[in-house]
């Protein structure tokens, strides 16, 4: 299916770009969330005419986002999970954890934003986590596991 990107996606486009993915893909996520729009003439048309307004749109994303990352950038987040005397948890440490612990910091990241390419943290220490914030704005925060006996 041909499609026009309404905004940047990652491995697939910039934006305004028209690019062929599977249906599937532009049917079920793409088109419903937003991020393209079919590849019609009168699509294509109103794209044109909106084009100036949606670079706007989405410098003002990337700017707030940037501002976003400068505050997180180093950011130290501890998190305390019940532990054995080896240090192994009882669980694991997900990025649904990390998302709460930076809520109750004050900044509202979603779990989907927060990167754990490793998986889930199963042993007490420091570890180095990455949370996207848009398509080009990543910051690098440190997740301190603590162990409770």
């Amino acid at each position: 299916m041909q499609i026009i990107l309404m905004e940047k996606v990652v491995n697939l486009g910039q934006l305004g770009d028209v690019v062929k993915v599977k249906d599937g893909y532009a049917r079920n996520y793409l088109i419903p969330n937003g991020k393209a729009k079919r590849a019609t003439k009168d699509n294509l048309a109103e794209f044109e005419r909106r084009r100036a307004e949606l670079e706007k749109v989405q410098a003002e994303q990337l700017a707030a986002a940037q501002s976003h990352a400068e505050k997180l950038e180093g950011l130290l987040v501890q998190v305390t999970q019940k532990a054995g005397v080896d240090g192994r948890l009882f669980g694991s440490v997900t990025n649904a954890d990390i998302s709460e612990a930076l809520k109750s910091q004050g900044f509202d990241i979603a779990k989907a934003q927060v990167r754990m390419p490793q998986g889930p943290l199963k042993q007490i220490g420091d570890y180095p986590i990455t949370v996207s914030l848009h398509t080009d704005v990543t910051a690098q925060i440190t997740v301190s596991v603590l162990g409770e006996g």
